[in-house]
């Protein structure tokens, strides 16, 4: 027998109503319509705060992406009918999952499909920002570029440098496995210490405050999720604890760094440069940061492979899926039962 946080709310015909936030790959949305009544978003508009507040008075499913912010507030407006919000993407940060639990709506995500290609950004950003692929690319663009000579753009190399990596999960791991290949050395700061073996298979050493790897970083890469705890975790203080010229990553999410103090510490040199994929006020971007020679400003593509998209898409189908025939979702995050 299914909870009462598991059962969910039917239409006559039988097919619980799901509305999709945003615009999905053809064939996900070709998939839910046929299996469910959808509403789906054609011209991917995103929603503002008062259309997501609409969709969750009129959904027994809600299908978000992490960019739309669902907080208390916004739960606590949604209507009987929603039990189940669907979300596309692994963070669940954009949702508050207690007051989620509190109104007895089930959670679910879709974990593990971005690892891979999230960390190959990831490396993508790590090798270029010493190289100063950005730079190169805007000279030889700007049709100012005189040829080759002994001492033009000189980066840094990778091999024999130390890459600090913070937050030690699935996607961390699947960075150190690419950073190995490059020589670098591989140090990380986590929550909770690896196995020994898992480090012998990476190279990796565990340093056990963040200000003890921060000094010994050339290359600092970060792959933790956002909470109060690592809100700004990388500010002014913490950039002062680094090595002069090194350089920092961020795929994961904007908020972690103090954009203020990341810009300062760049246009005075104290840093060498920055990756950046993720930012704090999505889509701006800080002009100060696009007009730096050596700052790689991406559009949040860490998981932007046609593959892990479709993949997330499937995910998201089986946790409808299982939830409309009254069991427990597969990626459930929070049991909504309190």
């Amino acid at each position: 027998m299914a909870s009462a946080s598991q059962t969910p709310a039917r239409r006559v015909d039988g097919k619980p109503r799901v509305i999709v936030t945003r615009a999905l790959s053809p064939s996900i949305e070709a998939r839910l319509s046929e299996l469910f009544d959808c509403r789906l978003n054609r011209d991917d508009t995103p929603l503002t705060r008062e259309g997501l507040i609409a969709a969750m008075n009129e959904a027994d499913v809600l299908v978000p992406t992490v960019t739309d912010r669902i907080d208390a507030a916004m739960i606590e407006q949604a209507g009987e009918r929603l039990r189940l919000i669907a979300s596309f993407g692994a963070g669940t940060d954009h949702i508050d999952l207690a007051a989620a639990a509190k109104r007895r709506i089930t959670v679910t995500n879709t974990p593990s499909v971005f690892t891979e290609d999230t960390a190959d950004l990831a490396m993508a950003l790590i090798i270029g920002v010493p190289r100063r692929m950005r730079e190169g690319v805007a000279l030889v663009r700007s049709g100012e570029w005189s040829g080759w000579a002994p001492t033009a753009m000189l980066g840094r190399k990778l091999a024999s440098k130390t890459l600090g990596i913070v937050g030690m999960g699935r996607i961390g791991q699947a960075v150190a496995h690419r950073a190995k290949a490059f020589g670098l050395d591989i140090a990380y700061h986590n929550r909770k210490r690896l196995p020994e073996a898992v480090e012998r298979m990476f190279g990796a050493t565990y340093v056990g405050t963040l200000g003890e790897l921060l000094a010994q970083t050339d290359i600092l890469t970060l792959h933790c999720p956002s909470n109060p705890q690592s809100h700004h975790m990388i500010d002014a203080d913490a950039i002062r604890a680094m090595k002069d010229g090194a350089c920092l990553i961020n795929t994961a999410r904007g908020d972690l760094v103090d954009q203020e103090a990341l810009i300062e510490a760049l246009e005075s040199g104290r840093l060498a440069g920055a990756g950046l994929d993720v930012y704090p006020d999505e889509p701006r971007v800080d002009e100060r940061l696009i007009r730096h020679p050596n700052v790689m400003t991406l559009p949040h593509i860490g998981s932007a492979t046609r593959e892990g998209r479709e993949e997330s898409g499937v995910k998201v189908i089986a946790n409808i899926h299982m939830w409309t025939d009254g069991h427990r979702p597969p990626d459930q995050v929070l049991d909504a039962l309190i």
